[in-house]
């Protein structure tokens, strides 16, 4: 699902962080639902944080210099 939103938001312009997903599928053939997990998995929490990080990276790239005008 977040290839086909990326991919449509890329479509209109805009700009998307590497790694700027994450989900969580479970245990293969578990039933776990994400919200009832405790603790979190670490890899999880990992994950999320480089997520932030690497939207964050971006958006003080683009802040500093943005694309130039078409």
């Amino acid at each position: 699902m977040a290839a086909q939103v990326f991919q449509a938001f890329n479509d209109v312009g805009f700009t998307i962080p590497a790694g700027g997903h994450a989900y969580w599928v479970g245990e293969a053939m578990g039933s776990v639902d994400f919200k009832d997990l405790d603790p979190v998995p670490e890899k999880v929490t990992d994950t999320v944080a480089t997520m932030a990080a690497n939207a964050a990276h971006l958006a003080g790239l683009l802040a500093g210099a943005g694309y130039p005008p078409a």
